[in-house]
């Protein structure tokens, strides 16, 4: 596993975003294609939902993984809600959000994002977290924590978790699906092939694994998961995660393109092309799964309230 201890650092001289990439040669950062490019977010509802999430003092993927989409969510009011601080302590090679070691856990985050929820009026809600490795249970009980905020203060909203893979927390990812999320998420991010070089700290089959787990336990959960492509991965061994992932039983597959957050982090092979990801879309509905979205600029969070509403309805037509 790789785990971050980074202690260094002061307001005068702050430490990198990502020291462990800091050493790293400068990668070359492709041009993107037209079919990539989006619009600097400027409308208003933009602006009303980045006041809402920080005023309350609160994280969002959107910001930290610096996410194309987040114009056009935000817009409507759509964030992802990331808990248990800023800070991971995993190294991914494709991950922008900052690592180190983390702070303490805001006790009050749960109730705060119970309000926030309420006061934008979410019909669906996404939780995600970073990596807390140095918590007995990898941060388990936030998760749970969260959603029973969410209900108390807003109990028709439907809530997605997309949670870390707790590798070697034993019981932590039963707590959560004990709490009963309508979606449990978990991405298994590229092929087994590429684990070492852009997943270290994560083993492929143990997240296949924990997405199995939530079906024996409880089968009416959705779940999800998700996969980056351009990377270097082959469409051969695409295929074979979608039939690993239909073996979990996993529900709902995304697949979007890897952008290449800095020159320190692991460099785009390649732009896969629409057509590509609607032949990827094809072959992954043929295999069994209830709802696919693979496009360039989808993102495991992207649209998930219509999708959540797709989820069902495929469901009650396969009955």
């Amino acid at each position: 596993m790789t785990v971050l201890i980074d202690k260094t650092g002061s307001k005068e001289t702050p430490r990198p975003r990502h020291p462990e990439k800091a050493n790293r040669p400068d990668s070359e950062v492709l041009r993107k294609p037209s079919w990539i490019r989006v619009k600097a977010p400027t409308s208003k509802g933009y602006a009303e939902t980045r006041k809402i999430v920080h005023d309350k003092g609160l994280v969002t993927v959107c910001e930290e993984a610096a996410c194309p989409n987040i114009g056009e969510c935000w817009e409507k009011s759509h964030a992802t809600f990331m808990i248990l601080g800023d800070t991971c302590t995993r190294a991914c090679a494709f991950c922008n959000v900052k690592t180190g070691l983390p702070g303490p856990v805001d006790q009050e985050e749960a109730g705060k994002i119970g309000f926030a929820v309420k006061e934008m009026g979410l019909s669906h809600v996404v939780i995600t977290s970073v990596d807390r490795d140095d918590l007995a249970d990898g941060g388990a009980q936030y998760f749970v924590d969260v959603i029973n905020a969410i209900r108390e203060q807003s109990p028709k909203t439907t809530i997605e978790i997309l949670t870390p893979d707790f590798l070697r927390k034993d019981g932590a990812t039963e707590t959560v699906i004990d709490a009963r999320p309508d979606v449990f998420n978990h991405n298994l991010e590229t092929v087994p092939r590429l684990y070492l070089k852009i997943r270290p700290g994560a083993r492929y089959y143990h997240s296949l694994r924990l997405l199995e787990k939530v079906k024996e336990r409880d089968p009416n959960q959705f779940t999800k998961s998700g996969l980056m492509v351009g990377l270097g991965e082959t469409k051969e061994e695409v295929m074979q995660v979608m039939d690993d992932m239909r073996s979990a039983g996993i529900d709902f597959l995304t697949i979007g393109q890897y952008l290449q957050p800095t020159r320190k982090h692991a460099p785009i092979d390649r732009f896969v092309t629409p057509e590509e990801f609607k032949a990827y879309e094809t072959i992954a509905k043929a295999k069994g799964f209830l709802l696919v979205s693979a496009t360039p600029l989808t993102r495991s969070s992207y649209h998930a309230d219509s999708d959540f509403a797709k989820l069902q309805a495929a469901r009650r037509s396969r009955r």
